[in-house]
């Protein structure tokens, strides 16, 4: 499945793709101008692309590339975060909207800690519905 907007394309490798504002929370984030693509895929292609770029061998919820100032991906893998969720205290679609919003954080050039936590929360409470 794929959905395209102005400067995003939204793919999903595993299905359908979830229910997000994705638009939203990146043109609050990014900008409108910034190019995006949000892959859904699959534990296989997390996997390879944590060990090619990360040389970590296992599948992760989340991995975001920053392609230049204002380009990048995000590879959101939904049955790692199927798995995950509950550790967070939140609902499944509610981490996935969490986890889009830490990846468009990470592409901005926020550092994981107390800035980025603050950040996560009050978007996350912002978008999530």
């Amino acid at each position: 499945m794929r959905e395209s907007y102005n400067n995003l394309e939204i793919v999903s490798e595993t299905g359908t793709i979830p229910n997000v504002p994705v638009l939203n929370i990146k043109e609050k984030i990014l900008g409108k101008k910034f190019n995006l693509n949000l892959i859904y895929c699959g534990p296989k292609r997390s996997r390879e692309l944590n060990k090619t770029y990360r040389d970590k061998d296992y599948a992760t919820n989340i991995l975001t590339f920053p392609l230049s100032d204002t380009e990048g991906e995000i590879y959101i893998c939904k049955s790692v975060a199927k798995k995950g969720y509950k550790e967070f205290d939140m609902n499944y679609q509610k981490f996935l909207t969490l986890l889009v919003v830490h990846g468009m954080l990470h592409l901005k050039g926020v550092d994981h800690g107390e800035e980025m936590e603050k950040l996560e929360h009050a978007y996350t409470e912002k978008f999530y519905k």
